[in-house]
């Protein structure tokens, strides 16, 4: 390869799709349950991706990692779902280097979650660059920057009230029985799913209620048999699902199920019904409004509920931007020292080179030569010159690459592949 030839490095995206474009439906399809995961994962690293990582939750599907085109992402994200490339175009959105970073910061610290100040999506980011770690898919740029996203995510929410008071999706849902719901507490009430938003919302209703006709059935009994011991609640058999419908009053629908569990045929209802769906993919056929006295409401209609909570919550917004924008320039900090790093430390072998050669020169030459003070002084000189370069590549209005490859030429300097900016 010609020496002079500047190396093209992949670039830095985060493509995905959330609430804000996507509605519920939508991001079911874009969905991935843990064997797609592993399945997208697999695909990446035969398909050469350096490094990446992923997360999907009942907001948001997206991945972070590094491509030469960011359909390269796209691709692996639809071939592992029953999205289209089609659907992504109408919904998606694509980031790139440091939009892309900025992006991941505003999730991970909670600004970007349909409930303002929710900062359980850090965990999801945790377990994403986990499992891509195990996979041999983090190099070092990824891991340096979940490190700044969590740690912004602590100061954020250490720092600053934007996660006061209790608002999620869990909480929105008892709001919505509490005022839709008369005389709830002599009303039954039926939880199907016992993931991590069915457990929270039957935690809010047992703690804001001290309800005890809450009765709870989930697919593997033993995990609702958990929180029913935890919470004292009565748990039936997946089998009773059909006969338990018939005696709730409110069904709340929390399962991790890709396709709907809750449809009409199952119905056969005496009295009013209200639905909350809860689960991305929507596990509630929209088949079941046909049936008369059935009220079904899903999780995106609950995020939009903002009391005065939320509104307290927006006015530390400007707080928590002050601390992403400290971190993200700390982390573009790093990022341009790994980015001319090796230039630099080649410069000064090149320098050093230089002076070796001519200090053996004069020594040659001159008898009272005095080799120790020509070090020390030529030294310096070295370390003053490649302080200037240094600084010149560190000033936020220089073009790195195109300053790193002018030095190369200049000091001909072997082309040695740097490391990405972003």
């Amino acid at each position: 390869m010609d020496n002079n030839t500047p190396i093209k490095h992949p670039s830095f995206y985060a493509v995905g799709l959330s609430y804000k474009k996507a509605d519920a439906e939508m991001r079911g399809k874009f969905s991935l349950d843990e064997k797609a995961k592993t399945n997208l994962l697999t695909q990446a690293k035969i398909e050469g991706i350096e490094s990446l990582f992923l997360i999907s939750t009942c907001n948001r599907t997206e991945i972070y990692g590094f491509a030469q085109h960011p359909f390269q992402l796209i691709k692996l994200l639809c071939e592992n779902s029953q999205g289209t490339v089609e659907d992504f175009q109408k919904v998606a959105y694509v980031y790139k280097s440091k939009e892309a970073v900025n992006h991941l910061f505003r999730v991970g610290t909670g600004l970007d979650s349909q409930i303002l100040g929710d900062f359980e999506i850090i965990s999801q980011i945790k377990l994403g660059f986990t499992e891509s770690k195990k996979n041999l898919l983090a190099n070092a740029y990824l891991e340096r920057l979940v490190n700044a996203v969590i740690q912004a995510s602590k100061r954020v929410k250490n720092e600053t009230e934007i996660s006061s008071g209790a608002t999620s999706v869990s909480f929105a849902s008892v709001q919505y029985i509490f005022k839709n719901v008369e005389d709830i507490a002599s009303k039954n009430i039926l939880l199907f799913g016992t993931g991590k938003i069915g457990r929270n919302t039957c935690e809010n209703l047992v703690k804001h209620t001290k309800h005890d006709q809450i009765t709870l059935i989930n697919r593997t009994k033993d995990k609702a048999e958990k929180l029913a011991k935890k919470l004292d609640l009565l748990v039936k058999d997946y089998a009773d699902l059909q006969v338990e419908i018939q005696k709730a009053d409110v069904l709340v629908v929390a399962t991790g199920a890709q396709n709907p569990t809750v449809d009409k045929t199952i119905l056969d209802l005496k009295k009013p019904l209200l639905i909350l769906d809860l689960s991305i993919p929507m596990n509630v056929n929209e088949n079941v409004k046909e049936i008369e006295g059935v009220t079904l409401v899903h999780m995106d209609h609950l995020s939009q509920i903002t009391d005065e909570t939320l509104e307290n919550r927006k006015k530390h917004i400007p707080a928590a931007e002050a601390i992403i924008t400290e971190i993200v320039d700390e982390f573009m900090t790093w990022t341009k020292g790994r980015k001319y790093a090796p230039t630099i430390h080649a410069l000064k072998a090149k320098l050093n080179s230089i002076k070796d050669i001519e200090l053996n020169y004069q020594k040659k030459k001159m008898d009272n030569f005095d080799e120790e003070q020509a070090e020390i002084i030529t030294a310096r000189l070295i370390q003053k010159i490649t302080n200037h370069f240094a600084n010149h590549l560190k000033d936020e209005n220089t073009s790195v690459d195109e300053s790193v490859e002018w030095i190369q030429k200049v000091f001909q300097l072997e082309n040695k592949e740097t490391q990405p900016l972003i």
